[in-house]
């Protein structure tokens, strides 16, 4: 095993549940975000697709969560960016993105963790 930090992708819900309420809809970038900055902490580099596609979902002409502009570009950037990463952590509760990231995650060979202690210690 290497000693060397992982780019992880941190996944989990993003629309699911939340009727696109944007409260609910940042509250889980947030959850996102936090784990991203333990990952940081635990010597590794995380990375979410929400933080780099969501810009560029509104560069692209996105006025709402699901309009054509958005689907354009969010859920392709992140897969995109996944096949650049070393793993995926799945975070969270129910998302058939997340989920999706993870079935991507396996098909190329890469880690999968579900909790921050499966981590490889550096």
């Amino acid at each position: 095993m290497s000693n060397e930090p992982l780019l992880i992708l941190v996944a989990g819900p993003y629309r699911s549940g939340t009727q696109d309420d944007l409260r609910k809809l940042a509250d889980n970038v947030e959850a996102m975000n936090r784990a991203a900055l333990d990952v940081y902490r635990a010597g590794h580099m995380p990375v979410t697709g929400e933080a780099l596609a969501l810009p560029l979902c509104e560069l692209a002409g996105s006025t709402c969560v699901g309009d054509a502009a958005f689907d354009e570009v969010f859920h392709p950037f992140a897969r995109r960016l996944l096949a650049h990463c070393d793993a995926v952590l799945r975070i969270g509760g129910p998302s058939a993105g997340a989920d999706e990231m993870v079935a991507q995650a396996r098909r190329e060979g890469k880690r999968v963790f579900t909790s921050l202690d499966q981590l490889p210690q550096l």
